[in-house]
C-alpha cells in the first residue's frame, strides 16, 4: 500500500505526506504524553487497527521521529517513544493544530481527559524564547497520570532525570487556567519545587 499522498516538490505536501496518514498525528499526541507500549497506544486510539498501528509506527521510526526502545527489569517491556528530532518537529504542528481546534472544542464537556489536560494547559504554552539556559526536568501529574518531560540541548525532550518541579492538577483546571476562564482553576494547581526552577517552569510555559 502506497503512503505517498501528494509526490509534491513541496515543503507542506511533504509534511502531509507524513503527518496527514489517519490516525498518525494521534500516535505522536500519544508519545507526547511519553514513553507507550503498544498495547497503551492501542487501548488510547480505540478503532485503528492492529495492523495499520504497526505500519503507522514503523513509517514514523523510518522518518526519525519515533523509537522502540527496550525497558529494562523489572518493567521489561518493549516501548515506543519520540525521538529528539520527533519533539523538536512535532511539537510545532501539534501546538499550532490544538491551537487551532481549542476553540472548537465543546463549552461544557463532560470529561476531559488527563492527556489533553497536559497538552492543552502545559505543553501548548511553551515559548523557546525564554528558554535561556535552562536544562532541567519536570514532572505534570493530571487526574493521577504523571507526565515527565523536560528541557535538554534547548528544546524539550524525554525526561533524563528527576523532576525538579512537579505540578499537580486536574485536567479541566489545566485547560480552564490556558483558555483565561478566571482565577478560580489557578488557585486548584499545586505547584511543587525550589523557587528558581518553578519560575522557569512558569516562565517557560507561559503561566506566570
Amino acid at each position: 500500500m502506497s503512503t505517498r499522498f501528494y509526490d509534491q516538490y513541496c515543503p507542506l505536501a511533504q509534511a502531509l505526506d507524513v503527518l496527514a496518514e489517519r490516525w498518525t498525528l494521534l500516535i505522536l499526541r500519544e508519545l507526547l504524553g511519553g514513553p507507550r507500549r503498544y498495547s497503551d497506544l492501542r487501548d488510547a486510539l480505540p478503532g485503528i487497527a492492529t495492523n495499520l498501528l504497526s505500519a503507522r509506527l514503523r513509517r514514523l521510526a523510518a522518518e526519525g521521529l519515533a523509537e522502540q526502545v527496550e525497558v529494562p527489569p523489572p518493567v521489561a517491556r518493549t516501548m515506543y517513544r519520540l525521538t529528539d528530532a520527533g519533539w523538536d518537529q512535532v511539537l510545532p504542528v501539534i501546538h499550532a493544530l490544538a491551537r487551532f481546534g481549542l476553540s472548537r472544542l465543546p463549552a461544557e464537556p463532560a470529561e476531559v481527559p488527563p492527556l489533553t489536560g497536559f497538552l492543552v494547559g502545559v505543553l501548548a504554552g511553551f515559548d523557546d524564547r525564554r528558554l535561556g539556559q535552562a536544562d532541567e526536568d519536570y514532572r505534570v501529574v493530571v487526574d493521577g497520570h504523571s507526565f515527565d518531560f523536560g528541557v535538554h540541548a534547548g528544546g524539550l525532550r524525554a525526561a533524563r532525570g528527576a523532576p525538579v518541579v512537579e505540578i499537580r492538577s486536574r485536567a479541566r483546571d489545566l485547560v480552564e487556567r490556558r483558555v483565561g476562564n478566571g482565577e478560580d482553576a489557578a488557585s486548584r494547581i499545586e505547584i511543587h519545587g525550589a523557587a528558581g526552577p518553578v519560575s522557569r517552569f512558569m516562565s517557560l510555559f507561559r503561566l506566570d
